[in-house]
């Protein structure tokens, strides 16, 4: 099992090193694989006066001084095909975001750079029909494909993680992550509103998440949650990651025995 860790957006270059630092300390202690993640622009918020990140060009560098300073591959959203081989130069792999997991042009461009490709699964989509980027993905020649779960919305303001969606992703053939703390965000309430997340069901849908077979988790991680710039809600405090995860390895553990 491997980690996906990091502020969900790129904030102060300060502030990004000392949590990648303390990240990579972690995963290393644990015996975790890790790829940082955050994100040089966020491009779906829900009000336009919301941070939306440094932009490209500030946030692939403060990007690449992590990537350089702690030898970390980065992972980073991309929303237009015009930024997919700036990032591709700095990023060790690309990410879809899950609203734009059916965008062809955006899925098609970022494989044919020859990078790895982490396809979010779409919160409108079914889980088979995940398949379908995928296959638009391999039609380039890449088969570098990581799909993540991260919940479904009904249109109710709500996010559900179906244990069903695990299997119906693994059938697809490719590794498998779980967006844990995307999945408890509340649609409609700003991230900065502490309602705004369902944190207390955290460790009930990780716990469950990785039981059910997944190949990776995801974890959005910050010095201070309440103060973060995006999804404040639902990033997962820094100082309390460690024991967070430490439960999860042992599951993963037991499942990868029987």
């Amino acid at each position: 099992m491997f980690l996906i860790a990091g502020p969900c957006v790129v904030e102060d270059e300060l502030l990004m090193m000392k949590t990648a630092e303390k990240v990579k300390k972690i995963a290393e202690r644990l015996k975790l694989p890790l790829i940082f993640k955050s994100s040089f622009q966020k491009d779906n918020r829900s009000s336009a006066d919301f941070y939306q990140g440094p932009g490209m060009k500030e946030g692939l560098e403060i990007l690449n001084k992590v990537k350089t300073t702690f030898n970390l591959p980065i992972i980073s959203d991309i929303h237009y095909p015009e930024q997919i081989h700036e990032a591709a130069d700095v990023v060790d792999v690309l990410q879809i975001p899950a609203y734009l997991c059916m965008q062809t042009t955006l899925v098609m461009e970022a494989a044919k750079t020859g990078k790895p490709v982490n396809i979010k699964h779409g919160q409108f989509l079914a889980p088979e029909n995940m398949i379908k980027p995928v296959q638009k993905m391999e039609s380039t020649g890449n088969k570098k494909i990581m799909l993540t779960e991260r919940g479904y919305t009904f249109g109710y303001n709500d996010l559900v993680v179906d244990p069903r969606s695990f299997y119906e992703l693994n059938q697809i053939g490719y590794p498998v992550i779980f967006d844990i703390t995307h999945s408890i965000r509340k649609y409609g309430i700003p991230s900065a509103d502490p309602k705004g997340g369902a944190r207390q069901y955290l460790k009930t849908i990780g716990r469950a998440g990785v039981a059910a077979g997944v190949d990776g988790i995801f974890v959005e991680t910050h010095p201070n949650p309440a103060a973060a710039l995006c999804d404040a809600a639902s990033q997962y405090k820094l100082d309390d990651l460690e024991e967070f995860l430490k439960p999860l390895i042992e599951i993963h553990n037991i499942v990868r025995k029987s």
